[in-house]
């Protein structure tokens, strides 16, 4: 067994469950998201419950291959394709200690655990790939990806619970096969800032970007926007915040845009830089083509920042309420221009929705979220 496996005695519905989380990256990775804070914050709340926690996740230059983060053992091996394998070598060998329950996560792909061990498994998958993988892959793997996601996982998870983060992403899963009666929809939490010497919202215009880098999440319509909007707000600036294979894209796109001069790049940052970039903004943009919730959306929220995104996204139909915590796009970038051109002119509108966003964000907590998936956890534990 690995280093620094712990023993929890007795049954597992009295005391402290084992729990195998099995998620493609983790926080320190630079090509981490939502997924990864989502899977980090239930985590470690449920080590702080009494339960022994390890995830399994692919390495990566910026964290040793094994290290106790928050009491959460991370046991990282192999690479993003490779990683699904590991995790199920892993789980044959026993080398995690006894296990209650796994917690695979579907980025896409799944770990299929079930093709490993026996263990009781619960899948947490945040969203459904349909839309992304002709975006992301060449039309082959396309295909592949698409099969497994839509026909494979279905099949081989057809006994299991799962657990999503919105109500749109459990009703794509049902319309794949997956039983409604086994999906729990877990929304995330969010964490308040804790930074001293906050700044205020920046004199002149700013829209903020914020997530991975990476071709679906479109952050190219918003660069072409503030090149359409730039004359009409003298001073406009744009943050993008944060770092993926896609950037050197994304700084093409700015040049083309003619908006290079007022883009900022920030590239990964510490949650200290995020709570700054946050506090400075006037408006979010998340035009992604994809979203099964959106955790930037509640972050910004919480820092009175109102969004605009596409509706048909999907999970953001719920981290944004339309027309009360930010602007949900139908259409074209043309659309999506004009609700950031609404944003940016109208003060008393930006503010009014920001106040609401805020109000709105402090309603969900990483705690509740643990409380509900720790209850699905526990039940699975007991089936199993």
């Amino acid at each position: 067994m690995f280093p620094g496996t712990r023993q929890c005695q007795g049954p597992a519905y009295r005391v402290g469950v084992r729990i195998a989380f099995l998620n493609w990256r983790d926080t320190a990775n630079p090509e981490g998201g939502g997924s990864e804070v989502y899977v980090h914050e239930i985590a470690r709340r449920l080590v702080e419950r009494g339960h022994d926690v390890s995830q399994v996740c692919a390495a990566h230059g910026q964290a040793p291959d094994l290290e106790i983060v928050d009491g959460v053992r991370l046991v990282r091996r192999g690479s993003k394709l490779t990683v699904y394998g590991k995790a199920r070598q892993i789980l044959r060998r026993g080398a995690l200690g006894p296990i209650d329950v796994i917690v695979d996560t579907q980025n896409g792909i799944p770990f299929l655990a079930p093709w490993a061990v026996r263990t009781p498994t619960i899948v947490l998958c945040h969203h459904v790939h349909r839309e992304q993988w002709p975006v992301v892959y060449d039309p082959v793997r396309a295909r592949i990806g698409w099969w497994v996601e839509s026909r494979l996982a279905p099949w081989v998870y057809r006994r299991n619970r799962y657990v999503s983060c919105s109500q749109a992403s459990a009703d794509e899963l049902s319309s794949l096969g997956v039983d409604p009666d086994r999906i729990t929809v877990v929304h995330p939490g969010v964490n308040p800032p804790v930074v001293a010497d906050m700044p205020g919202r920046d004199p002149n215009p700013r829209i903020l970007l914020m997530g991975r880098l990476v071709p679906h999440k479109r952050f190219e319509h918003a660069l072409r926007a503030a090149g359409r909007l730039r004359a009409r707000f003298p001073g406009l600036t744009v943050a993008v915040v944060g770092d993926g294979w896609w950037s050197d894209r994304l700084r093409e796109c700015a040049e083309e845009a003619g908006v290079a001069d007022i883009v900022e790049f920030t590239g990964f940052v510490t949650e200290e830089q995020k709570a700054h970039e946050l506090a400075r903004a006037w408006v979010m943009a998340l035009p992604s083509l994809k979203e099964g919730w959106g955790i930037v959306v509640i972050e910004a929220a919480l820092a009175g920042v109102p969004t605009v995104a596409y509706r048909d996204a999907g999970g953001v139909t719920e981290s944004i309420v339309e027309g009360e915590t930010g602007l949900l796009v139908e259409g074209d970038e043309a659309e999506f221009t004009r609700a950031l051109e609404t944003l940016l002119a109208d003060d008393a509108l930006r503010e009014k929705l920001g106040d609401q966003a805020r109000s709105h964000a402090q309603t969900f907590t990483w705690d509740a979220a643990t409380d509900e998936f720790e209850r699905v956890m526990r039940e699975v534990a007991q089936q199993g």
